[in-house]
């Protein structure tokens, strides 16, 4: 099982400092990777429990944002390079990058610039998105009952771009005659693209098949949730004659992280169960859970509120010198 950080670039308030410093140690810690979060705006909606859909179009979470509109955050993209400068050695991505909010010509080529500044260390994590009034204030409002689509083209565009010298491509919503897009990424044929989002298991295996896509990440998964999840794809890939197995693919969830010094209710709640907060026991049994269902990397999500930095860095520790040891061990 790898282990992957995911910056808490979404908070009411955070400081670069801390996101270097977390950065630094999960590198220090040899994980596999850190990944930032993507979001545009946060509609003062969100403060009155008023957007449109719930958190992520999921039902058990609330019509608003875990953090208000006034909020001191950063944008997850423009960390990107900046990780890239930061780092040596662990990978770099964005979970999930929307596509319907950036021109799919113009994302391809500089991902394969940032394949470069990071050394061949980028992940792609790509989504559709869920919440209108972001696709609004992104200029996108239009595309949002097509979002889905826009995604597809933009798989097609990106490994059209990266794998050839010239490309064209007509579609819906890019339509462009034989150009170059610069340099193509240093990971051959292409950066590892993860998807999102989309919890229909055929229209997931048809991706896979179709677009050598290389993981799933999702968001709150129990270990039960996954372990179904997987035997879904795989019935379907199996119906659509594919030679893709799930167990090559990365089966990712972001996943609240935090260390109690006292036990937490671990029981059934829909997705605001306390996946990985409990004590050390607890998160090692848990894990343990995961790991035999197939996890193959949990993205530890530290809590958008009332956990400081400091405390998460120590968990971090904890979790790698006596948890996984135990973890790996079973």
């Amino acid at each position: 099982m790898k282990l992957a950080l995911y910056l808490p670039n979404f908070r009411d308030r955070v400081t670069v400092s801390e996101l270097e410093e977390l950065t630094a140690l999960a590198e220090d810690l040899d994980f596999d990777s850190v990944w930032t979060l993507d979001r545009i705006v946060v509609p003062e909606a969100s403060d009155r429990a008023e957007l449109q859909h719930s958190f992520g179009m999921i039902d058990e979470f609330p019509t608003q944002l875990p953090v208000s509109s006034r909020g001191e955050w950063y944008q997850g993209w423009p960390l990107i390079p900046w990780l890239a400068a930061k780092t040596q050695k662990v990978r770099i991505g964005m979970s999930i990058t929307d596509t319907p909010y950036r021109a799919p010509g113009v994302l391809a080529a500089e991902l394969a610039t940032i394949d470069h500044l990071s050394g061949g260390r980028l992940n792609v994590g790509v989504g559709s998105g869920w919440m209108p009034e972001e696709f609004a204030a992104a200029s996108a409002a239009h595309i949002f009952p097509k979002r889905h689509k826009h995604l597809r083209e933009t798989i097609e565009i990106m490994q059209g771009i990266w794998t050839n010298d010239l490309f064209e491509y007509h579609g819906e919503f890019a339509d462009f005659e034989r150009s170059g897009f610069g340099a193509k990424p240093v990971q051959q044929p292409h950066p590892p693209i993860y998807f999102s989002g989309l919890k229909d298991a055929k229209r997931s295996a048809l991706r896979i098949a179709k677009y050598g896509l290389a993981g799933w990440i999702g968001i709150q998964d129990t270990p039960d949730e996954l372990r179904r999840w997987r035997t879904a794809i795989q019935q379907e890939l199996a119906a659509l004659g594919s030679a893709t197995s799930v167990d090559g693919l990365d089966i990712c969830s972001m996943i609240w992280f935090v260390i109690t010094d006292a036990e937490v209710d671990q029981s059934p709640n829909g997705k605001l169960t306390n996946l990985l907060v409990g004590t050390a026991a607890q998160i090692t049994d848990r894990l343990k859970e995961y790991k035999d269902a197939g996890m193959t990397m949990p993205l530890l999500w530290p809590p958008f509120q009332d956990v400081p930095v400091s405390k998460t860095l120590d968990d971090l520790k904890r979790l790698k010198q006596e948890i996984m040891p135990k973890v790996e061990a079973s």
